[in-house]
């Protein structure tokens, strides 16, 4: 596979809320990934996704990452910090430098998820990844697929949408990364915290949580003339079809300590979209 070539996205224009990304046509397959979650405490996903990082990607052009790669992210400034003042740095660190190795061998792409919306320039480059907007049209030979993390489609979760709308503004993000760093790791435990008790009163379970609205999906589609959406998020891994012979390809979560196992990624071939489950060594 051909890593030399890395493609860039080029931004929406002022009537088009969508961003674009064309792939050359003799790549051969690209994978999606989502939700993954990284952080300290999970270190059997850790270790599933590092082992999958270096040993997985010998026969793919490219890595796309639709969001929440990280469980929280509070600052690139983190990546530098003491463990004294961020004891999460070092595993930052090491999950930072696996990236960069992947990144010397093929494009690694980064959609901001609800998690790690403020991953930035700075980060990305330590990382070896293109960062792409949220959505983007994905071009390869005939056909185009829509991508997007999936948050800013569930739009029966008033409250989280109406959140989300504030962390999203510059102004919101300008003055959370003014706070010093020890400020805004309890402001994400917080935020954690009360993320957990949500999903407690639901008995952690997924299919009560608000799900991406097929009306909204459907019209993004035909606004960017692509196929198929994929995206993640919702943690219910699943095609979809929509109306006019359109897609949705949700992407799943990955916990390795979840019975049974969770770990998959999705890949794009001359064949169309394949689910492949990934399992542990």
């Amino acid at each position: 596979m051909n890593g030399a070539q890395r493609p860039c996205p080029t931004p929406p224009g002022p009537t088009d809320r969508f961003a674009q990304l064309r792939i050359p046509a003799h790549w051969q397959a690209v994978e999606f990934i989502s939700d993954v979650h990284l952080h300290a405490g999970a270190a059997a996903t850790a270790s599933v996704w590092l082992d999958w990082l270096r040993d997985q990607h010998t026969n793919i052009d490219a890595l796309f990452i639709l969001g929440d790669l990280f469980e929280v992210w509070v600052g690139d400034d983190a990546l530098d910090a003491s463990e004294a003042v961020c004891p999460e740095a070092p595993f930052l660190r090491a999950c930072a430098d696996a990236l960069a190795r992947l990144g010397e061998r093929i494009p690694v792409y980064f959609m901001a998820g609800n998690r790690d919306f403020l991953l930035g320039r700075q980060a990305a480059d330590r990382c070896g990844m293109i960062i792409l907007p949220d959505p983007t049209v994905l071009h390869w030979r005939e056909d185009a697929w829509l991508l997007s993390h999936g948050d800013e489609l569930c739009l029966a979760d008033v409250p989280y949408q109406t959140f989300r709308k504030e962390v999203r503004s510059p102004a919101w993000q300008k003055a959370f990364l003014e706070k010093p760093l020890t400020d805004r790791e309890a402001i994400a435990r917080d935020l954690r915290q009360q993320s957990e008790s949500r999903k407690q009163q639901q008995g952690h379970n997924p299919s009560l949580w608000a799900d991406v609205d097929s009306a909204a999906a459907v019209q993004w589609l035909q606004d960017a003339g692509a196929r198929a959406l994929i995206h993640g998020h919702t943690h219910r891994p699943a095609r979809h079809s929509l109306a006019t012979d359109l897609e949705r390809w949700v992407l799943g979560d990955w916990d390795a300590e979840a019975t049974p196992a969770r770990a998959e990624v999705l890949r794009l071939d001359p064949n169309g979209l394949h689910r492949l489950p990934l399992k542990r060594t």
